[in-house]
This record gives C-alpha cells, sequence and structure tokens, in this order.
C-alpha cells in the first residue's frame, strides 16, 4: 500500500494487521448475530446484548487498561493481548449456551481495550513527529480492511457453516498475528507513563474532551443501526449469509478506499474538517437510508457515504487528539477508544430497545439525529481548542 512511506518502520504493518485481527473479531458478532439468535435460540434484542455488554468492557478497559500496563514493553503487552484474543474467542466458538457466551465474549474483549490504544500510542516513539499523523491513519486502516475482508468473510462463514466457525478463523488468526507483532516490535518501547497530573490534565481539557465526546457520538449515531445490519438486511431485502457477505464486502471496500483518502488528505486539510467530513458523509447515508429498501443495487449506493466516512473519521479522531496535544497522547488515546466502543454499547443498547417495540425501520432516524449532534460539538470542540492556543 502507498499509504506507508518507505521511511516507516515494518512494525507499522504488523500493528496494522493486529488491528485488522481485532476489528474483525469486533464485528464478527452483528455479522453472524442472526445466526446466534436461531442456534442459541435467544432474540435479536438478546443476542444483540453480546455487542453492547462487550463494547461497555472496552470502553471502560481502555483508559484504566492504559494505567495498568503503563510499565509494559509494548512488544509484548501487544502480543500477549492478541494470544488472550485467540484463547477466548476459541473458548466462544466452543460455547454450549448464550449464558456461557455472554460472559467468555466480554473476557475476550479485554484485548481490543488494550491492543487498539496502545497500538496507537506507541506510533509516537516508532515514527518522527511529522509522520504521525499518516502513521495513525496507516495503523488503523487494519479496520477498514477488516471491514472488507474480516467482516464479509465471518458473515459469510456464518451463513454457511455457522456462527461458531466464524468465531474459529478469529481466533486463528489472533494467534498468528500476535506471532508476527512479537517479531517486527522491537524492544523498549514504552510510551510515557500516564500519571495523576496526566489524567488531571486531559480530563481538565474542555477541548480535548469534547473532541472524545465527538467520538462517542460518532460510535453511537452509527450503532443503532449498524449492530443490526444482518436482521435488518433480512428483514427489508431478504439478504441470507451470501448476499449480506457481499454487502459487507462493498460497505468494506469503500471504508477502505475512505481510511486511503483520509490517510493522503489529513495532513493537508487538517483533522477537525476531516471529522467533520466524515461525519457528515455519514450523515447523508442515514437521511437517505428509507430508499435502500426499493432493492439490492439502491441499499448498496446509499451506503456508500457511509463507509466511507465511517473508519475514516475514527482514524481522523485519534490523529486529532494527538496533534492537539502530544503529550498526553497515551490518555487522550484510551478515552478515545472508551469513547468509540461507548458508543457502540449505546447504539447496540438503544437499537435493541427499538427492535424490542417493533421500530427496526426508524433505527437510522434516530442515527441520524445523533450524528448531527456530533457535527455540532465537532465544530464547537475545534473553535474552543483554536481560542485556547490563541490564549496561549
Amino acid at each position: 500500500m502507498s499509504t506507508a512511506s518507505p521511511a516507516m518502520p515494518r512494525a507499522l504493518w504488523a500493528l496494522m494487521v493486529g488491528n485488522f485481527v481485532i476489528g474483525t473479531g469486533v464485528m464478527v458478532v452483528p455479522g453472524t448475530l442472526t445466526d446466534i439468535s436461531t442456534s442459541l435460540n435467544v432474540s435479536i434484542p438478546q443476542a444483540g446484548q453480546l455487542i453492547t455488554a462487550a463494547a461497555i468492557l472496552m470502553g471502560l478497559g481502555a483508559p484504566a487498561f492504559a494505567s495498568l500496563v503503563a510499565g509494559w514493553d509494548r512488544r509484548r503487552l501487544l502480543a500477549l493481548s492478541l494470544i488472550w484474543y485467540g484463547l477466548l474467542t476459541g473458548a466462544c466458538a466452543l460455547a454450549p449456551s448464550y449464558a456461557t457466551l455472554l460472559p467468555l465474549r466480554v473476557l475476550a474483549v479485554i484485548a481490543p481495550a488494550i491492543f487498539t490504544p496502545q497500538a496507537a500510542a506507541s506510533v509516537g516513539l516508532l515514527v518522527s513527529p511529522e509522520q504521525r499523523g499518516r502513521a495513525i491513519t496507516f495503523v488503523f486502516l487494519g479496520w477498514s480492511v477488516a471491514s472488507v475482508m474480516g467482516m464479509p468473510l465471518a458473515a459469510w462463514i456464518g451463513g454457511e457453516f455457522g456462527w461458531r466457525w466464524a468465531f474459529g478463523l478469529v481466533a486463528l488468526m489472533a494467534f498468528a498475528s500476535g506471532w508476527w507483532v512479537w517479531r517486527e516490535m522491537p524492544n523498549g518501547i514504552k510510551p510515557a507513563a500516564l500519571s495523576r497530573q496526566s489524567w488531571q490534565a486531559t480530563l481538565g481539557s474542555a477541548p480535548l474532551m469534547m473532541a472524545v465526546g465527538v467520538t462517542l457520538l460518532g460510535g453511537f449515531g452509527q450503532f443503532v443501526l449498524f449492530s443490526y445490519f444482518a436482521p435488518y438486511m433480512a428483514q427489508t431485502l431478504g439478504l441470507g449469509g451470501g448476499g449480506l457477505s457481499l454487502l459487507f464486502l462493498w460497505f468494506g471496500a469503500f471504508g477502505l478506499l475512505g481510511n486511503v483518502l483520509m490517510s493522503r488528505w489529513i495532513d493537508r486539510i487538517g483533522a477537525p474538517q476531516s471529522v467533520l467530513i466524515a461525519l457528515g458523509a455519514m450523515a447523508l447515508s442515514l437521511l437517505l437510508w428509507p430508499l435502500g429498501q426499493a432493492g439490492l443495487w439502491q441499499q448498496a449506493l446509499v451506503m456508500v457515504p457511509w463507509a466511507l466516512g465511517c473508519f475514516s473519521m475514527n482514524s481522523a479522531q485519534q490523529a486529532r487528539l494527538v496533534h492537539m496535544s502530544p503529550a498526553l497522547a497515551p490518555a487522550t488515546v484510551a478515552l478515545n477508544s472508551s469513547g468509540i466502543y461507548g458508543g457502540q454499547a449505546l447504539g447496540a443498547a438503544l437499537g435493541g430497545v427499538m427492535i424490542a417495540q417493533g421500530h427496526m425501520l426508524r433505527l437510522n432516524e434516530v442515527g441520524l439525529w445523533v450524528l448531527l449532534l456530533a457535527m455540532a460539538l465537532s465544530v464547537w470542540a475545534a473553535r474552543l481548542q483554536k481560542r485556547s492556543c490563541a490564549a496561549r
């Protein structure tokens, strides 16, 4: 991929692939939700609690683990987190019941709570400052690649062979990725420890916390509907595993394109403007969403703006927070990961409530209003940051 400068270390490729595995594992539940519901004899909203519970753990765990693992060498930490992911996801694949699967899933996502924010925080110690924005977006391409390859593959495997096989595939990829990270990451990578003063400075900064709020609302607005793509598409278009995997592949391809474009343009137009464009693209899709009920191609076209903004927004937000305060990057990246996962939890929970009340076809309306609120907060945060810089 041309997004990686030749001067960048090979470890970035291992971190990018690690994020691919993490992203595939996080999205394997939305991709197989219908089969999990049928196989374990639970309702769609109840199966959706797998997303909510996991997202709560990831959201709360990211900042907590950031403090707990501050002194760890990142080579060991990141490799071991992927091994943990493989072991617990493999255990999920063997779970005999929903009551067993739920706690195993929560334990498994300790790995995403550690890997994604700590990989991002390590980037600043692997590249020069002028490469930082591009390097962070490159590492987060893994999530976009997961949407292109991992999520459609998981949906197809789940539809053809059952959700357990999809979980098993994620487990195998986690073991392989852990080995690669161990091989490529240099020893001695230790971002600055998160002191009490660092947390106080981060939590006391209105621009930083408002920017994290943008991430929270962005995830919230998306996952009201995204969590339930599988049952939604089955109800509106009659799609099974094969058709759903193709639609995920389409979505993921444009998600990857959006992140590639973001990595090339973010340093030119600025992270705040990049975030606003991504949020606006997703809001456009949710505004036009009812048009997709007319047929598969109409649905695919309506999804394009959402896909372009989906993963690129998260990448731009990571870069935005690092640029706002490089010294506080370990804290802000951890909080931003909490915002991502917290938004997923809120969205999945609200979407489940709406489906239980018979409002599946109105999920996009709620998501749209939340994304518009995220855009307003993003503009406000950017203005507050400018005033803060001017006052120094």
